[in-house]
């Protein structure tokens, strides 16, 4: 092992490793950090591939707290995140989210609308009727209605993720080009990291902020994590819709989505239960030709006319046991932090769990109490329910 140990190594190089390193080093600035990232180009990074969109839209108290706090963050990300005459742009358009309901999810909407007003989110129910007659484009029989925050919308996920690396950078943190393969402990205690070119790093204080690798990694020190990495597939389609571009991104009850992408693109997918697992990051067009497109034109008529441009595939890394994240010290392996299993939502709840997690590892007051989202309930098998709504 090195002799200079690190105060703190970070496992991942994503949004959730960076935010993490940058809320450390804003809290205790002489900290000695090395950011651990196998691709610098993130080509196959879950943050990179993710389609950008951020919501208020969540049933859980601290899903929106996380959420609000990252609107907040967004606010002021050029000035606060600037390095010298630089001001990062992020390029967030409000564009506004509806939720499609039908009968069968309506009471649990109506809840997790409640739970949002509760935390002052401006999100409203809209009837049918109603939203006949503000998107008369959507074929709406069979659905009671939706939820639409207007504040909601999407965010250039590389932008973001770049503008954190930078600010990083200039705070002191140590970016490194390697693979982790497993960790080191000593009597229940962390100690370091192996690296697949073979160095050792030092630190009692280790972070798996490995995304979709994560569970991997874990297992090298006897933890299983219920997280799976899970293909999810994104399309992007030219549509000759008339001001297709004043959409909202739409999310239907089956799972399927779209939001404008620019004029006349849109984007579309869809998270369904045969996405396969593993790490496979092949698109099909047939998906798109067979599961997607059919209820698409199902939905807005004028989608029978479109044209698939391109699409791509990305990890989500699932967390199997409620679709929540997995945040906090291994119970029976002190120094080692699992940030692991967001289901997709990494993007928009990277600056409020970077926060967090440093704080806990710094002992500090807790600027949001995520407690909940603890590995302990792993060990003792209770999963927090948030209800099928508000999972996306």
């Amino acid at each position: 092992m090195r002799n200079d140990p690190y105060d703190v190594i970070i496992v991942g190089g994503g949004v959730m490793g960076c935010c993490s390193a940058y809320y450390l080093l804003s809290l205790q600035d002489n900290l000695r950090i090395a950011i651990i990232e196998r691709d610098p180009s993130y080509e196959r990074a879950s943050t990179t591939l993710c389609n950008g969109n951020i919501r208020h839209q969540f049933a859980l108290k601290e899903n929106i707290q996380i959420s609000q706090y990252t609107f907040d963050v967004l606010s002021r990300f050029g000035q606060t995140m600037g390095v010298g005459q630089s001001k990062p742009d992020v390029g967030f358009v409000p564009t506004g989210n509806l939720f499609i309901v039908d009968a069968k999810g309506q009471n649990a909407a109506k809840k997790g609308l409640a739970a949002q007003k509760e935390q002052g989110c401006d999100v409203n129910w809209f009837s049918a009727e109603q939203l006949s007659k503000q998107y008369d484009m959507f074929e709406l029989n069979g659905y009671k209605g939706g939820t639409f925050c207007a504040k909601d919308g999407k965010l250039d996920p590389y932008s973001m993720l770049m503008a954190y690396k930078a600010k990083i950078r200039q705070m002191g943190g140590n970016f490194i080009k390697d693979e982790a393969v497993s960790f080191v402990s000593y009597n229940n205690c962390a100690q370091g990291v192996t690296l697949a070119s073979g160095t050792t790093l030092k630190s009692e204080i280790i972070i798996n902020c490995a995304g979709a690798w994560g569970p991997e990694l874990a297992e090298t020190a006897g933890i299983k994590m219920p997280v799976l990495p899970t293909r999810r597939q994104v399309f992007v389609f030219k549509t000759r819709l008339k001001n297709a571009n004043k959409l909202p991104g739409v999310f239907l009850p089956s799972g399927l989505y779209f939001q404008p992408e620019s004029h006349d693109l849109m984007i579309l997918g869809r998270s369904m239960d045969t996405d396969p697992v593993g790490f496979n990051f092949n698109w099909e067009d047939s998906r798109f030709m067979e599961d997607l497109w059919p209820e698409l034109a199902k939905f807005v008529p004028a989608f029978e006319a479109i044209k698939m441009i391109r699409g791509w595939a990305g990890l989500y890394a699932v967390s199997t046991m409620d679709n929540n994240p997995f945040i906090g010290q291994w119970p029976e392996l002190k120094g080692l932090y699992l940030v692991n299993g967001f289901s997709g939502h990494g993007l928009q709840q990277g600056p409020a769990v970077g926060r967090y997690v440093a704080e806990m590892v710094l002992d500090q007051p807790f600027s949001l109490d995520l407690s909940i989202f603890s590995p302990e309930r792993i060990l003792d098998g209770k999963p927090i329910c948030e209800g099928d709504w508000a999972i996306v």
